[in-house]
């Protein structure tokens, strides 16, 4: 790490402002949050908790005043049934932040995980998400929730979108980090 950003990150202009992560994306936390994505929303329970304790463990804590599920496209969302996100972030517990979803995805893009660099991922997002009318997040302190941030990209392109509407600051709370050591 150079400067608070991993080496993913050098060079590229980042937008949010911090995250903070339960574990590294590995071993049992891995296959957890794979489970959790294709079906196995009953381990909504767990990963709730490490998120949680993720959450109340942060240096933002006291800043947030919405949480923000990483929004699926309708049509995964449809296919899946379930956006894994909202059901993690449904689990937060806080005692004045609320949920809000007017971030949307307006583009079907391609699955983050068929690319293979943080310079195609960027790309393959860029101008997916938008607000809806009539948002809260002018000068709001806004806390993105997902399960894995790989190369940054989604929270990235999220955040770029929440402070063009306005918001003061974006921060991130994921399950895990892919790339880094377990040490």
């Amino acid at each position: 790490m150079f400067d608070n950003h991993c080496h993913d990150c050098l060079g590229r202009e980042i937008y949010f402002d911090r995250i903070a992560r339960s574990g590294v994306y590995a071993q049992a936390l891995r296959k957890m949050i794979l489970s959790f994505k294709n079906g196995q929303t009953e381990l909504d329970s767990i990963l709730g908790f490490l998120a949680n304790a993720c959450l109340q463990g942060s240096d933002f804590y006291d800043d947030i005043e919405f949480f923000v599920p990483v929004p699926l496209h309708w049509s995964r969302r449809l296919f899946r049934g379930y956006n894994q996100s909202q059901i993690l972030t449904k689990k937060l517990i806080h005692p004045s932040a609320t949920i809000n979803t007017d971030l949307v995805r307006v583009r079907n893009s391609k699955p983050q995980s068929s690319m293979a660099s943080a310079a195609k991922r960027a790309a393959n997002l860029a101008g997916a998400f938008a607000v809806r009318r009539g948002h809260k997040f002018l000068n709001r302190n806004i806390c993105l929730v997902d399960d894995i941030k790989t190369t940054g990209a989604t929270l990235n392109e999220c955040a770029k979108t929440l402070k063009e509407a306005g918001a003061s600051k974006v921060f991130a709370l994921v399950l895990a980090v892919a790339g880094q050591n377990i040490s």
